[in-house]
């Protein structure tokens, strides 16, 4: 192992500790588990919450296999198909797991809602870092990731602190997005990236409008339940990104394509009005005897 990456790590990790000793524990609220839409359908309690996990497992299982049939993905790297393999089997999973919960909302049932949401979470981090900085190293990081994710999740479960987990959801929001603005991709399409971030923080957005969305619709829908059908939406992006792109030969950040045309834009302006330059003739004026 490079210094480069021991000294990563190392930063890393006492950064965590620090941040561990400085901030306060963050417990569960109870009042987590008090969804707006609590009416019951069909014997299905909650269940618009729980029936809008279903698009989590079709999208899943259309990850997985397009994944292994005829490599329809073009995945070149095993580090990447087994970094995309994880990442769909955690979306399918979420369906499950989040409509167990959803059945009966509890702290003990919410661990199975959180656990799939932490392997797809950590298996993008991977997968990014196997197409954005090194193929090895990301390809290695794919368990330690997969492990701190777990790891937070019983965290929490033991402690009643939700500070690791928090780390886990809300960092790859964050640095992701960055990565991919800032960070030469291998592969075109990379705004797709940004389609799925924001989708995602829409999701997160309607979460905490919960109750004011169900007002709002007139108890139609609730806002954690279109918070479910936005996060599915992070995957059908990343899947139809899979799907379109190719190996980028010029490979270039996005910032930088983004000023290049920005670039063009202003030079095609500046030719636009040169074009438009008027010229003025003397006309004679007749003098009034």
């Amino acid at each position: 192992m490079k210094k480069r990456t021991i000294y990563a790590w190392g930063v890393a990790i006492l950064s965590f500790v620090i941040l561990m000793i400085v901030t306060p524990a963050i417990p569960q609220s109870q009042e987590y588990h008090d969804f707006a839409d609590q009416r019951e359908f069909l014997g299905i309690p909650n269940m618009l919450n729980v029936v809008s996990n279903f698009p989590f497992l079709v999208i899943g299982l259309i990850g997985l296999v397009l994944c292994y049939h005829g490599n329809y993905f073009r995945l070149s790297l095993q580090g990447e198909l087994w970094g995309w393999t994880c990442f769909f089997i955690g979306v399918a999973a979420v369906a499950f797991g989040s409509s167990y919960y959803h059945l009966k909302p509890n702290d003990s049932r919410l661990v199975w809602d959180r656990l799939p949401m932490t392997i797809a979470f950590t298996s993008i981090v991977a997968i990014f870092i196997i197409e954005r900085i090194d193929e090895q190293k990301g390809t290695v990081s794919i368990i330690p990731l997969l492990l701190a994710g777990i790891v937070s999740i019983l965290y929490w479960r033991f402690f009643d602190d939700l500070r690791p987990y928090a780390l886990v959801q809300f960092v790859p929001c964050i640095a992701i997005p960055i990565m991919a603005i800032l960070l030469p991709p291998m592969y075109t399409h990379s705004t797709y990236w940004l389609w799925a971030a924001g989708f995602y923080i829409l999701a997160k957005v309607e979460e905490a409008a919960d109750k004011p969305i169900y007002k709002w619709t007139y108890h139609v829908v609730s806002g954690h339940t279109l918070k479910h059908l936005c996060a599915a939406m992070v995957p059908v992006f990343l899947t139809l990104m899979l799907a379109k792109r190719s190996v980028e030969m010029e490979r270039r950040s996005l910032l930088h394509t983004w000023r290049i045309s920005w670039t063009k834009v202003k030079e095609n302006g500046t030719k636009v009005e040169e074009s438009y330059t008027c010229t003025y003739a003397n006309v004679p004026v007749e003098e009034s005897a």
